[in-house]
C-alpha cells in the first residue's frame, strides 16, 4: 500500500485552496443525483465532501456511487472553495484508492436516525465507536485523565503500576475473581490498596495510578461494572483524613475544569456543564442519617447508604445547594480493615458524592501494625492471608491516607450519561465477556 499524507478532514484550511490534497476515511455518506454525486468522507476529527462530476471522469463516478458505506478510501484531489459545502469546501478527485470494502447489511447504523438498543450497540461496539457523540465521550475521558496526571504531578505525586494478579483480597469480603496461578490460588485485584499502602514504607511518599478494579459483585444495574478504571492514590505524613480530601476535591476541580473546555465535544453531546465551588461541602454520617429520615427513610445507624438512600440524598444537597459534597465520620464497622478509627465507633473514612452517586472513597489508614492486625482480625480476616503486606508496617510506616475515585463514574456524572458501560470502551458485567 502507497504511503499517503492525509489531511484530517477540519483540519483543510483555505491555504490549501486550489491545492492537491490526499484526505482518507470512512464512506459515511453516498448520494448519487445522476450526473453528479456527493461522498462524505469521516475520519476522527469530524467529514469533508467529495464531489464527483460523471461527465469528469466515469471511472471514479462509478466506483465511488456504487461502494458500500464504511468503507474505507483514499482520495486525492483539488481542494476547491465552496459556499454549498458543509466545511465550505469540497474535494474534487483525480485519483481515488479502496483501502476496505464493507460487507453489506451493516450491523448497525453509523448515522442513521433510528435509535439502536445498547446491547446491539455494544455487540458491535466497533461500529458504535464511529458515532461522533460516542467518540466524543472517549475524546473527554482522554481530556480529564490528561488533567489527572497533570494535577497530581504538579502536587509532586509520582505515577506507579502494581499487580493485578495477587495472593489475597484486597479489601476482604468475596466479591473477588479467583484464578488458577500455577499450582497456587490467586485473585484479580479489586484495587491496588495493599501495595499503595507498602509503597508509604518505601520513601516514594505521594503515589498514584490509573488502576483496574476486578470486583465479582453479582449485580446488573446500570452504575456497576465488574472491571472498571479509577484514579487511585496514597499519601504520606498527614495530619489526618482532611489532608486526603482536599487533594481529591482539588483533583475533581482539575478534571471537571479541563472538560469545560472540550467545547466541540460538548457540542456534539448537547451538554453545558460549568465548574463546580470549591471546597466541596462536609456532611457527617450522622447528619446524613438525621437528613434521610426526615425524608420518610427509616435507616438505622451503622448501616452503609444504598443507591435509593444515595439518590434521595443527592436530591436534598441539591436543593441546599452542593452537587459534590463529602460524606464523614463513617461508623468504622462500616468501613474497610485499613481505615483509622476515631474514638471507639467512629472512623477517618470518607465518600465524596456526586447527585446522588458515590465516586470516590477514601479514608485516613491505620499506619501501627499491632492495630492493624487487630482490626484484620475483627473483619473475620485471617492475618497469616497478609504476611508480606504487614511485613511493611513492622520497620518505619508514616501516618498515610488516599483513596480510590471511579473515572466511569465520575465521566457518568459529568456528561449525565445514564448507563456506565457508556463510559467505557469494552464494558465487562455480569452477563458481558464479549467483545
Amino acid at each position: 500500500m502507497e504511503s499517503l499524507r492525509t489531511h484530517y478532514s477540519i483540519d483543510v484550511t483555505s491555504k490549501e485552496y486550489g491545492k492537491t490534497i490526499s484526505v482518507a476515511g470512512w464512506v459515511e455518506d453516498i448520494r448519487n443525483i445522476g450526473s453528479i454525486a456527493f461522498i462524505i468522507l469521516r475520519d476522527r476529527k469530524g467529514t469533508l465532501q467529495i464531489t464527483i462530476l460523471k461527465k469528469e471522469d466515469i471511472k471514479i463516478f462509478e466506483e465511488l456511487v456504487n461502494i458500500s458505506r464504511e468503507s474505507v478510501i483514499s482520495v486525492e484531489g483539488l481542494c476547491k472553495k465552496s459556499d454549498k459545502a458543509r466545511n465550505g469546501y469540497e474535494v474534487i478527485p483525480h485519483k481515488v484508492n479502496i483501502l476496505s470494502t464493507a460487507e453489506t447489511p451493516l450491523p448497525l447504523g453509523v448515522v442513521d436516525k433510528i435509535e439502536s438498543e445498547l446491547e446491539t450497540r455494544l455487540d458491535n461496539r466497533f461500529i458504535d465507536l464511529r458515532k461522533q457523540e460516542i467518540q466524543a465521550i472517549f475524546k473527554i475521558r482522554n481530556e480529564i485523565i490528561a488533567a489527572v496526571h497533570e494535577y497530581l504531578k504538579k502536587e509532586n505525586f509520582i505515577e506507579v503500576h502494581t499487580p493485578n494478579i495477587i495472593a489475597s483480597s484486597s479489601e476482604g469480603g468475596t466479591d473477588v475473581f479467583k484464578l488458577k496461578y500455577f499450582e497456587k490460588e490467586a485473585f484479580l485485584a479489586q484495587s491496588p490498596q495493599l501495595y499503595k499502602q507498602m509503597l508509604m514504607s518505601t520513601g516514594l511518599d505521594r503515589v498514584y495510578e490509573i488502576a483496574w478494579y476486578f470486583r465479582a459483585e453479582e449485580h446488573n444495574t446500570r452504575r456497576h461494572l465488574n472491571e472498571s478504571t479509577a484514579v487511585d492514590l496514597e499519601m504520606a505524613f498527614i495530619k489526618d483524613e482532611e489532608d486526603v480530601m482536599k487533594i481529591l476535591e482539588n483533583l475533581v476541580f482539575s478534571m471537571w475544569k479541563r472538560a469545560c473546555d472540550c467545547k466541540e465535544e460538548l457540542d456534539v453531546l448537547k451538554q453545558k456543564i460549568e465548574v463546580p465551588k470549591l471546597p466541596f461541602k462536609r456532611v457527617k454520617y450522622d447528619e446524613v442519617i438525621d437528613k434521610l429520615n426526615n425524608n420518610d427513610c427509616d435507616l438505622k445507624w451503622g448501616a452503609d447508604l444504598g443507591s435509593e438512600e444515595e439518590k434521595l440524598l443527592g436530591k436534598i444537597m441539591k436543593k441546599e445547594g452542593h452537587e459534590f459534597y463529602f460524606i464523614t465520620k463513617y461508623p468504622i464497622e462500616a468501613k474497610p480493615f485499613y481505615t483509622m478509627p476515631q474514638e471507639s465507633k467512629y472512623s477517618r473514612g470518607f465518600d465524596l458524592e456526586c447527585k446522588g452517586v458515590e465516586i470516590a472513597s477514601g479514608s485516613q489508614r491505620i499506619h501501627d501494625v499491632e492495630l492493624l492486625t487487630d482490626r484484620i482480625k475483627a473483619c473475620n480476616l485471617n492475618p497469616n492471608d497478609f504476611k508480606s503486606y504487614l511485613k511493611a508496617f513492622r520497620f518505619g510506616m508514616p501516618p498515610h491516607g488516599g483513596f480510590g475515585f471511579g473515572i466511569e463514574r465520575f465521566l457518568m456524572n459529568l456528561l449525565d450519561i445514564r448507563n456506565i458501560r457508556e463510559c467505557i470502551l469494552f464494558p465487562r458485567d455480569r452477563t458481558r465477556l464479549t467483545p
